[in-house]
């Protein structure tokens, strides 16, 4: 690769004067030659590079993706209690479901769905403990007794169960929230 390169000289006064270049006789512009800078980096030594000042260092980059800025039309949409199916059914499946979770007889993967991920965390640590004392034998499912509702607000609903299991009588309190087009259970006490 050649140092130097060609460009034109827009001067009148730089002209080539020998034959068979631009600018001898037929008047055309003639070309000087310029070197090209060095472009390559200082070569340093090992003990400078070791031991020398750094200008800049850059760790990660710490990322707020979360921030005040994201849209709140694709967050949790709250739902009113008209467009969610009846909230005492819904009450009676859930409370049934998680004292069969807690008890051991359901996998608890399947309130996922229906419930907050602090009430999940929840059941689903109870579950485990249940699945190391559970013995062996025939269960029966647990039937729901009675429930009650209560709507202090529209699209939420308070509501208390009492559940036979296992020859026990649990009262569960809770607490469902109308979001995204459905019950999602955000609160739950097991007596």
């Amino acid at each position: 690769m050649s140092d130097s390169s060609c460009t034109p000289d827009r001067s009148s006064t730089a002209r080539s004067t020998e034959p068979g270049l631009p600018g001898d006789a037929g008047g055309t512009e003639g070309f000087v030659v310029r070197r090209i800078p060095q472009t390559a980096p200082r070569v340093i030594s090992a003990d400078e590079a070791w031991h020398g000042e750094q200008p800049y260092a850059q760790d990660a980059l710490a990322l707020d993706f979360f921030g005040a800025r994201d849209d709140e039309d694709f967050g949790r949409q709250p739902t009113r209690s008209s467009l969610l199916p009846d909230p005492a059914a819904v009450v009676a499946r859930l409370a049934q479901a998680v004292v069969e979770v807690v008890s051991g007889q359901r996998p608890a993967p399947q309130l996922i769905r229906h419930t907050a991920p602090t009430v999940y965390s929840v059941i689903a640590r109870q579950a485990m403990v249940a699945a190391r004392r559970r013995t062996p034998g025939p269960r029966r499912a647990a039937v729901v007794r009675r429930v009650r509702v209560c709507e202090p607000a529209d699209g939420i609903v308070e509501a208390c169960a009492v559940v036979v299991s296992h020859g026990r009588v649990r009262a569960i309190a809770l607490r469902l929230e109308g979001l995204d087009g459905r019950w999602l259970l955000t609160a739950l006490t097991i007596g």
